[in-house]
């Protein structure tokens, strides 16, 4: 995937772990036990992956790092964006680069959100109540998980003066709950509520399959733990899917729209048909999504969706402010932020390099994981002649490629 600072894929954990060394007898002695680098020798999100694989439980790398099946479209979330190639322009003033965009009433300090992912407490002690606070500090919003290690009112309690949030929200079969959930988030303040769409039943992950789960669970599922309704015998996976409404439909979309006055988007589209209805619909924004891979194997990426995305909803008459449309999966370098917001996106959503910065580093980790995304994606616009956001445009990428797989 990339050029990480233990070689270009990340050794096997044993390797990593312990260095092993043949005696003249032929006994195995153990020499040299992995020693974590400083911050400062991290010098891409690939780095803080191959540090997070280290020193994570194998509970935790195993829920985190796993895909669907095969995880063909984990690998793949990734390299579609090496199948776009860059087209810049020359002799234009990039004297001054300018990252910072605005999405759905946040500001942010480039195109980019932390989006929601369950069970931070499996990176870290601080959770996400540790990512609320990297995300203050790097300047971008964080997408509160429903299925978080910390209750809601911990994450909000966390926020800084003038923080900006967004909500996911995994849809209860007791609607009330949800409803609940909602209100909370609306009274706290929070800009936009993503409904996860693409899961009414998780993927087969079968690096988590392995693990039976005993580390601490979702709070909003402490009740179900207590009926003996969550079954942790195949990965946090399987622990978390009973709170997820398998019956969740487009019927149901009006009820969504009825319980809160936030902007409501759909988190998990895959194809053009389905942002056309969300935005038929009256909803603000979609994101194009796979789950991270997590779900259905062999589905195409976020930013292969994205340009047949684009074209419908321009068809349809949709605006790019009226209808707001996000891409998560895969995006680990600059160039990756600039290629979606080419394409289209309002900006992009990072999962797992939260994570791996986190476990890592902690908060601070995740900060310095955002400064590098900065840097490379300042890199990039100068020598593409973008001198801000909305200069970057589809005639600076070339998506010949993008499909052929």
């Amino acid at each position: 995937f990339g050029s990480s600072l233990f070689g270009r894929f990340s050794a096997p954990r044993s390797l990593l772990r312990l260095k092993a060394m043949a005696q003249a007898d032929g006994e195995v002695e153990e020499v040299e036990e992995f020693v974590k680098p400083p911050l400062a020798a991290m010098l891409n999100t690939f780095d803080f992956e191959s540090v997070a694989r280290e020193t994570m439980e194998p509970q935790a790398w195993g829920y985190y790092s796993s895909g669907g099946d095969d995880e063909i479209t984990l690998r793949d979330n990734h390299m579609a964006f090496q199948r776009i190639t860059m087209r810049p322009r020359i002799l234009v003033n990039v004297s001054e680069i300018d990252m910072n965009t605005s999405f759905l009433g946040a500001t942010s300090s480039l195109p980019l959100y932390f989006t929601a992912t369950a069970l931070a407490k499996l990176a870290h002690p601080d959770g996400e109540v540790g990512i609320v606070r990297a995300a203050h500090k790097a300047g971008v919003p964080y997408m509160l998980p429903t299925l978080s290690s910390y209750t809601l009112d911990e994450m909000l309690e966390a926020r800084l003066p003038g923080q900006q949030l967004f909500a996911q929200l995994y849809v209860n079969p007791e609607r009330s709950r949800s409803e609940e959930y909602v209100k909370k988030l609306e009274d706290a303040g929070v800009k936009a509520l993503f409904v996860t769409v693409d899961a009414p039943q998780l993927g087969r992950r079968e690096k988590d399959m392995r693990n039976k789960f005993t580390q601490q669970g979702s709070d909003v599922q402490g009740d179900d733990e207590d009926a003996g309704e969550v079954d942790r015998s195949q990965g946090a996976t399987r622990a978390i899917s009973s709170y997820i409404d398998p019956g969740l439909c487009w019927d149901d979309v009006p009820w969504l729209k009825s319980i809160t006055k936030m902007k409501v988007l759909l988190k998990g589209v895959q194809c053009a048909e389905d942002a056309v209805m969300a935005y038929k619909a009256g909803l603000a924004g979609c994101v194009l999504s796979n789950h991270g891979g997590r779900q259905l194997d062999t589905c195409r990426s976020g930013i292969e969706v994205l340009p047949e995305v684009m074209e419908a909803l321009r068809e349809a008459g949709a605006t790019r402010e009226a209808f707001a449309v996000f891409v998560d999966g895969g995006i680990r370098r600059g160039a990756d932020i600039f290629k979606a917001v080419a394409l289209g996106a309002a900006g992009v959503g990072v999962g797992r390099p939260v994570l791996y910065s986190l476990a890592s580093y902690g908060d601070k980790g995740i900060v310095r994981m955002v400064h590098m995304l900065q840097d490379e994606l300042m890199m990039v616009m100068r020598l593409s002649g973008t001198p801000n956001v909305a200069s970057i445009t589809e005639n600076h990428v070339i998506t010949k490629n993008l499909s052929d797989h």
